[in-house]
Formats: C-alpha cells, sequence, structure tokens
C-alpha cells in the first residue's frame, strides 16, 4: 500500500504544477494584454478629431476597446480566484459533484468550476427557468391587457 501512495503523490504534484503554471502562462497573457490595451486607449485619446464622423467612430472605437479590457480583466479576476483554489487544494474538482474536472477542459477553460455534465445540467437548468420565466410573464402581460 505505501508504494500506491509514493506513485500518487508525484502524479498529484506534477498536475498541480502543470495547473499551476498554466493559470500564472494565462495571467501574464491576460495582464499583457490589458495593459497593452490601456496604453493604446490613452495614446489614442491624444489626437484631434476633425469632424463630428470621425468623432462618432472614434467614440464607438474606445467603447469596444473598454469593453474588451473589462471582459479581459474579469477573466483575470478568474484566473486568480482559480489560482486561490489551487492554493486551497480545491482547484480542479467540481462544485456541483466533487469529481476531478478533466484536464482538457480545464486547459480550455482554466477557471471552470463544474464539470461538463454538472455544467450542462446547471445550464439546462437556467434555460428551462428563463422559458418559464417568459412564459409566465407574457401571460401575465397578455393578461393585463385583457383586463
Amino acid at each position: 500500500m505505501a508504494r500506491t501512495k509514493r506513485t500518487k503523490a508525484p502524479a498529484k504534484t506534477n498536475r498541480y504544477t502543470e495547473l499551476r503554471q498554466m493559470l500564472e502562462d494565462r495571467r501574464r497573457e491576460l495582464m499583457s494584454d490589458v495593459q497593452g490595451r490601456i496604453r493604446d486607449v490613452r495614446a489614442e485619446g491624444d489626437r484631434e478629431v476633425l469632424d463630428q464622423g470621425e468623432s462618432s467612430e472614434v467614440d464607438i472605437q474606445e467603447d469596444i476597446e473598454f469593453a474588451l479590457i473589462q471582459m479581459k480583466s474579469e477573466t483575470l479576476n478568474k484566473i486568480n480566484k482559480a489560482l486561490g483554489r489551487l492554493e486551497e487544494d480545491t482547484y480542479g474538482n467540481c462544485f456541483e459533484c466533487g469529481e476531478e474536472i478533466a484536464e482538457p477542459r480545464l486547459r480550455a477553460l482554466p477557471f471552470a468550476l463544474r464539470c461538463k455534465d454538472c455544467e450542462e445540467a446547471r445550464e439546462t437548468a437556467e434555460l428551462r427557468a428563463r422559458v418559464m420565466a417568459k412564459r409566465s410573464g407574457s401571460s401575465a402581460l397578455f393578461f393585463d391587457m385583457a383586463s
């Protein structure tokens, strides 16, 4: 039995090291991208706009850049939380069933909280709830109009 325990520990340590490296690489990549986009937005803010059309186009472009920065910042926060779970030894385990989340899923979505099956079940339940809310909302609207 002692032999089995020894072989499992290095595998877990290996998995931990690989997952930590993956998360840290992704965090560095996101931080670099966010910082670069912020620098670009600041640099573009210094130029003169000649007419109203150009001004409108610049505003739209700035809104898009801001939305991208915000999305990447949210992803960065999720990765930081995932690193915290890794330190607590809860990373890679499904919040619903407790089973280990498949490594390909973690590589694709490094901050995944649920295994594929539990995530699909949650999404199906959310969709069902939205459909039910929409049905009850539309029937209530119809009832109000009929009154």
